[in-house]
This record gives C-alpha cells, structure tokens and sequence, in this order.
C-alpha cells in the first residue's frame, strides 16, 4: 500500500484508492475526484457510440438501447446513495490473523455521490417481466480472469429491490457523465446495497429464475465464517452478500495523533443496515467501558451516510476512542472483529476503534 498526499493506492496499476473522509457539509457529496475505486481489472474502454445495453432473459419484449435511446426513453431520476465496499475496515480483522491476497482496505472505501440517470423499475415494465423472473443479474464490459476463464464483473439482486424505485440506472455522478473509473457510460446505482453489486460499464441486464452464477455472485462476496481446509479461499458455501450493514467510523481524529488533553472534538460517519435510518450514535473515551451520545450534524437521507460528532474529557496519556451506532430496524454493531471475522473479510462493523494520545 502506498501514500500520496491523502490517497490510499492499493495496487500497483492505481485500480483500488481511497482516501480517509471529510466531515464536513461541503463534502456530504463526495467530491468526484476523491471518490473512492475498487476495480478487479483494467478499466475498459467504451466508445458511447457503438455501446449497446442488452436487456433479455425472462422478459416479454428483449430489447438494445443505444445511450441516447435510453435516456430519451424514460423519465431522468436522481438519488442520493453512498457506495460502501464489502471489504470497508478490513484491516481490523489482520489482529486476528493474515488474509492472504485481500486488500487491507480501512475506512477509505466508502464514498456518497448524486447519481443521476433512469429508473431500473421503469425500464422493467416498459420491457415487461415474466411470472417466473425471480432475480436480474447486471454484467459489466469489464474483462476479469479468474482460475483462467475470462468474463464481465457481475452480480444480481433480487426482483423487489430491482423494481423499487431507489435503484438507477445511473449515467451522471454529482451532475458530471461518469468518468471512466466510475463506470462511464451506464452503471448500475442500487442504494443501500454492497458496492458489488452496483455494476459499472453495464453492458447487459438479464433476468432469471435464479440468482447470477457470475463468480463475483457464486464464489466471491459471500460472508463464510468457517473456512475451508481443501480451499481456504473458498466462500461458496458462504451467504451471499447484499444489504450493506450498520456501521461508523472516526474520521477524526485519526490513529496515533497527539491531540491536547482536556475537551477533544471527535467526529466521524454512520450509516444504517441497508440505508435505514440511524437512532442514535455514541463514542467511548476508554474503549468501550462508558458512552457520550453524539449529535448528527449531517443527517442522511434514505440511502447515504449521516455525520456525527461529540465532545469527550481526555487526560493526558494513551487513549483508545470506540464509536457505535444503533439503527431503526434494532440493529445495533457487535463488539468485536472477533464476532464479524469471516474467511475474505467482507462486512466488518464492529465498534470502531481508534489509538490516540493525549498530552
């Protein structure tokens, strides 16, 4: 992992950055250009003008929309939604043991945008879908090899989320068209969902009687808590991801700053279980034994993060700050890595913890 200025690179070809959040109300919406990128190949390369999105399988009328055709075709939508990667804070689980060849994300990848585009539920009943469609699976133009077969990045979701109608066919980020890294020219938007299953360079749209087989549905982003000794890597057993899970994090201030004893401002995010809304967050001065409510400064809409903070009393000395959030559907976060361990290291919201001085 390299540092430049505030970047997290991850990668040697620059697929998988971030950097650590701004809390602050002019960064509610992440800034394009620090939005955070997670890839599993190059970024391909997309002429809009010979680009088609397929639409097929279990449908009445299969059809091709050109770009123009698409938009012209349906009502413009825009909805707020923060992208969260399944592996957000995976580094916390290296205390329990190594993760051999997942990126030890921290806080970086996590990133709200405006998105702008059409309605998948619109598109669907222009297309009609059959009685037996069950699932709508999203493939990407990207180029991924795994155990040597080569395909598009996909995944699917089940059919009530993809008629809601948070859930975008998105062509725009912040007003901007999506930048290539982003997914340019269409991408799939489903709000308060995994970031893989928000599908870039989307290409075609199919539905099934079943969930996708894409590798990135059936063999990877599966929570597995028990591994296997044939296969360590192996999660097919696991249970498919989908809503991403109630979590915080400090922001600020970060680990190890020194910062002068006495009244300490910390601030940081919070997000409910699948964009529910947050009851409440606390932070802990001395690692979980007492709380302090903190006031939501930001607060979300449905589908995105909220910004919090709150006022603690530090001595001088080596001081462990904690964070939890509550949400509307009784979630609350466990204590521990040690309870949210799984085999790739997907989904940790534990109580967030962070390693300060005070002097």
């Amino acid at each position: 992992m390299n540092r430049s200025d505030r970047r997290i690179v991850h990668d040697t070809a620059g697929l998988n950055t971030g950097e650590w959040t701004v809390i602050a109300d002019d960064h509610f919406i992440t800034p394009v250009q620090r939005f955070f990128t997670r890839s599993h190949a190059a970024v391909p390369a997309v002429d809009a003008e010979t680009w088609r999105l397929e639409v097929g399988g279990l449908v009445d009328r299969p059809v091709s929309f050109t770009l123009d055709e698409l938009i012209r075709s349906f009502p413009e939508r825009t909805v707020a939604a923060t992208l969260v990667c399944a592996g957000l804070r995976r580094e916390e689980y290296l205390s329990v043991g190594p993760l051999p060849g997942e990126l030890p994300w921290g806080p970086e990848p996590v990133s709200t945008g405006e998105w702008t585009g059409v309605s998948l539920a619109d598109l669907l009943r222009a297309v009609g879908v059959s009685a037996s469609a069950r699932h709508l699976e999203f493939l990407g133009l990207d180029t991924v090899e795994r155990h040597g077969h080569h395909f598009g990045f996909g995944g699917s979701i089940d059919l009530e989320k993809a008629m809601a109608g948070e859930v975008l066919l998105a062509t725009r980020i912040n007003g901007v068209p999506l930048p290539p890294a982003h997914g340019f020219p269409l991408r799939a938007i489903v709000p308060g969902w995994i970031g893989a299953r928000n599908v870039k360079w989307l290409g075609r749209i199919t539905l099934l009687d079943q969930p996708s087989d894409n590798y990135f549905q059936s063999k990877a982003y599966r929570v597995q808590r028990a591994m296997n000794p044939e296969n360590p890597r192996d999660v097919s057993d696991g249970q498919v991801m989908s809503a991403v899970p109630l979590n915080a994090a400090i922001i600020d201030p970060v680990p190890d700053q020194v910062v002068i004893a006495g009244r300490v401002r910390v601030r940081g995010w919070a997000m409910g279980d699948g964009g529910s809304p947050l009851t409440s967050v606390e932070v802990s001065p001395d690692a979980g034994w007492s709380w302090v409510r903190a006031t939501i400064t930001h607060a979300g809409e449905p589908w995105t993060w909220s910004f919090w903070e709150a006022e603690i009393t530090l001595e001088p000395g080596r001081h462990i700050l904690a964070a939890r959030a509550s949400d509307g559907s009784g979630t609350t976060q466990p204590k521990s890595v040690h309870e949210t361990w799984n085999v790739k290291g997907y989904g940790n919201n534990a109580w967030y913890r962070v390693a300060i001085n005070a002097t």
